[in-house]
């Protein structure tokens, strides 16, 4: 008898690279040269996951020309981040072992193609990749579980033999509703704000903390290392 399938879901933006600093700097200024000032931190906890397009109808209006502006607001990001692109630690060593252990490895993100193309171009990181789901393959964000369950069918993968990793919230929320285990990068928040979660398996600070088989064997109660 063959053992499941297994698969590894990360989120790409500020779980591979740890660049959410430089979204939120993206979008406040983007707000700001329309005459909006946005709390960052609620601001964050509200969208980080979410698709462009809900941002922009939710912050700006369903009327809006939601597609031109998103354009600008991830063109200003890029320019902003580019300098300073990199995986996060420990990040090639964990795939790299997966990868020879049979295990899948997808990218499950709200981002637009071409933030895909930035970061997993731009690190040399696409072809590592099994699947990729960006927001162009599904209709819903998170915290709304298809990103997630698309990554999984894409790999072949049962969601109870998928970890998810992710570094917000609404992300971990998605994953929950997915009925997959998460870990989660404290890159962006606190472990306390994970708290409450009861598919988080892992919290760390980065990739080179965590250990595959230990993940794997994991059952879905919060862990802090």
């Amino acid at each position: 008898m063959t053992s499941p399938q297994r698969a590894l879901i990360f989120d790409m933006d500020g779980t591979i690279v740890d660049n959410m600093a430089f979204h939120t700097k993206s979008w406040l200024a983007f707000f700001e040269s329309r005459g909006k000032v946005i709390d960052p931190d609620a601001f964050f906890l509200d969208t980080a996951g979410r698709q462009g397009h809900e941002i922009m109808r939710s912050y700006l209006g369903e009327d809006v020309d939601h597609v031109t502006l998103n354009a600008e607001k991830e063109a200003l990001y890029r320019e902003l981040y580019g300098p300073h692109l990199a995986a996060v630690p420990g990040f090639d060593a964990l795939i790299a072992k997966a990868a020879a252990a049979g295990v899948k490895l997808v990218v499950g993100t709200a981002a637009p193609n071409e933030n895909i193309a930035f970061t997993l171009d731009g690190l040399n990181l696409r072809s590592k990749f099994d699947a990729i789901v960006g927001a162009g393959d599904v209709a819903r964000g998170k915290p709304n579980p298809d990103v997630f369950l698309a990554g999984a069918e894409r790999a072949g993968a049962l969601p109870e033999n998928c970890i998810v990793f992710e570094d917000a919230p609404l992300g971990v929320e998605a994953a929950r509703r997915a009925g997959m285990r998460a870990v989660v990068l404290t890159t962006t928040l606190p472990a306390s704000a994970f708290a409450e979660f009861d598919n988080v398996i892992c919290i760390a600070a980065n990739f080179s903390e965590l250990d595959l088989d230990t993940l794997f064997a994991s059952a879905p109660a919060a862990t802090t290392i």
